[in-house]
């Protein structure tokens, strides 16, 4: 049967510690486009902001999970691990995370013909792949 779609993109919830950090790394910095806050069951705060017509949820929880992220990018741990943008301004954007403070994991390279990535490092260690495709 399989899974039939009501919308032709996802919704990402991050777990994030700092809400400042993280507005300011996905906001301001990479010009995600603010769609508002709400109170999260349980206790806590989800910001919401826009990459093109996925939704990514920064979820800010009252009490502090028990565990961090585990270190180590893509082969640190099983499970999810980086997230992938498709870009037009690929050394642009790469630049402008590095210029703003943050970790540049990757630097702008072709991985095979016609297609070029980057990696950053958001404040939570969380890692943001971008990819274009010539």
């Amino acid at each position: 049967m399989g899974v039939e779609l009501t919308k032709d993109s996802i919704d990402l919830g991050i777990v994030i510690h700092d809400p400042e950090a993280s507005l300011k790394f996905y906001r301001d910095t990479l010009g995600f486009e603010d769609a508002g806050e709400s109170p999260m069951p349980g206790g806590g705060t989800m910001y919401r902001l826009m990459c093109g017509s996925s939704m990514i949820k920064l979820v800010h929880a009252d009490k502090e999970p028990p565990a961090a992220p585990a270190r180590g990018g893509i082969t640190g741990a099983y499970g999810y691990r980086y997230w992938t943008i498709s870009v037009s301004n690929l050394d642009e954007i790469t630049e402008a995370v590095g210029t703003a403070g943050y970790k540049v994991v990757v630097s702008p390279r072709e991985i095979r013909p016609g297609v070029s990535i980057s990696i950053v490092e958001d404040p939570d260690g969380n890692w943001v792949e971008f990819l274009k495709i010539a």
